[in-house]
């Protein structure tokens, strides 16, 4: 691979199983052929043999088979942008550097303006932000706070392990889907498929003639521009839809799964409100609270920093619709307490959000594609999602981002959607909250040592 003509955006192979192509073909054959697992994993031995077979199955559409390969990744000085772009992809596991702790302040950022006339000009504005970030760190502000002000091009670094099913629909998303606008994105996935087309041939047979038929762009076409807002759209969380009777469809759920009972005999359990609140204690104190999946809550978001997008978006066992960042609009941001508190810092914070808007304007006055604006924007410029869960993954959600440690930004959202959600269910969901009010804490040398406290905050019946 080329280094040198991928702008210092970079994308390494870093492992891959050591079995290579061998159970991917094994598991083409087990299904039509004689023996147990080993004897066939043996009859899979030969590379060209296997790269055959796997490419005649997975043309059959038996693309399963593939995700015994597993890839591991090193994403080198990517941007931030990109970041987000990859973790995206939730059937793959990241560890990302932490922009809550480290110090960014000499990190760099990635220059999409190579060689244009518009280089120095971005160069120099980037440069600035670092000034303001290293300003508020050495004044105290803390890092969480003052990563509001790198811009989304700041470079990241971060390992990524996928299966070889998920790694081909990644880069599928950056050569031919919502990707392949992005320069930088589409480097990287011709990065990705040329050093794993080495690695794994029969993998990647005739991935180019497989391509999607259909866009994975979404353009509604209309535009009602000229309809009044409604008021609601200034509330931080709004609870969208939601299960109806979600207590019942959880007690009907764990009925038949623990005792199989028949239709009638539940609907008898379930009109007494006591049995069904009985069922629901037992499921929450259960270590595999299947039922509690079949309730589900869909939110919308409002007013996101671009920075606390990252942390919903780890958590993977949602729907979550992120709005393209070349939608962002940069007069909108979030402002921090810390600098809030002192004029001096937030007359710098707001300048800050003030000289990003500039560049953005004078280069889309010079004609350049929102695809490469979408680098001149800030941390802390938000936007607005939705994200639909299931009451099992809620109650993992608010055990984490409601603890006294989680991102202040986060923990409020995370706050308003819990008291939301115990306006329309006080039973089920007063019995959610941080780890400490629902079980122990489980942070240790790091515990704020409030649980006492938190414990009764979480536990009032009239918040």
């Amino acid at each position: 691979m080329d280094e040198n003509k991928y702008r210092g955006s970079l994308v390494k192979v870093i492992g891959i199983s050591d079995t290579g192509e061998k159970i991917p073909a094994a598991s083409g054959r087990i299904s039509t052929q004689p023996g147990n697992a080993s004897a066939i994993l043996e009859k899979s031995l030969d590379p060209q043999k296997n790269a055959k077979l796997i490419s005649k199955v997975t043309k059959s559409g038996h693309n399963s088979t593939i995700e015994h390969t597993v890839f591991n990744l090193a994403f080198q000085d990517v941007s931030v942008f990109c970041e987000q772009f990859i973790i995206e992809f939730r059937l793959a596991s990241f560890t990302v550097k932490s922009r809550r702790y480290v110090d960014f302040g000499s990190d760099g950022y990635y220059v999409p303006f190579i060689g244009d006339k518009y280089e120095e000009e971005f160069k120099k504005t980037m440069d600035s932000f670092y000034d303001d970030y290293n300003y508020f760190v050495e004044k105290g502000i803390p890092k969480e706070d003052a990563r509001f002000v790198l811009p989304y091009c700041l470079k990241s670094n971060f390992f990524c392990t996928v299966n070889a099913r998920e790694l081909l629909h990644m880069i599928q998303a950056m050569l031919f889907g919502r990707g392949s606008a992005f320069i930088e994105l589409k480097n990287l996935g011709e990065q990705l498929f040329e050093q794993i087309e080495k690695l794994t041939p029969g993998i990647c047979t005739d991935f180019f003639a497989r391509r999607p038929k259909l866009s994975d762009k979404i353009n509604i076409g209309l535009r009602f521009d000229d309809m009044k807002k409604a008021e609601s759209a200034d509330k931080k969380v709004q609870l969208l839809s939601y299960t109806l009777d979600a207590q019942k469809t959880i007690a009907r759920t764990a009925l038949v799964e623990s005792r199989q009972y028949t239709a009638d005999t539940i609907e008898n359990i379930v009109s007494d409100e006591t049995n069904v609140k009985k069922i629901i204690d037992i499921v929450m104190d259960s270590s595999r609270p299947r039922p509690l999946e079949t309730a589900s809550y869909t939110f919308r978001i409002n007013g996101v920093s671009l920075s606390t997008i990252t942390h919903f978006t780890r958590h993977r066992m949602q729907s979550l619709s992120i709005p393209s960042l070349t939608l962002t609009d940069r007069t909108k941001y979030i402002i921090p307490d810390t600098v809030r508190a002192n004029p001096e810092f937030l007359k710098r914070y707001t300048d800050a959000f003030s000289r990003i808007n500039e560049l953005i304007n004078h280069l889309r006055h010079e004609g350049l594609d929102e695809e490469l604006l979408v680098y001149c924007q800030l941390s802390g410029n938000t936007l607005d999602i939705v994200s639909t869960m299931n009451a099992r993954e809620l109650k993992v959600f608010f055990s984490l981002r409601t603890c006294s440690r989680a991102q202040w930004e986060i923990r409020k959202y995370a706050h308003d959607m819990l008291m939301e959600l115990r306006r329309i269910d006080p039973y089920l969901f007063e019995k959610f909250g941080p780890s400490c009010f629902m079980a122990s804490c489980p942070e240790g040398a790091f515990s704020c040592g409030k649980a006492a406290e938190i414990k009764e905050y979480y536990g009032k019946k009239d918040e």
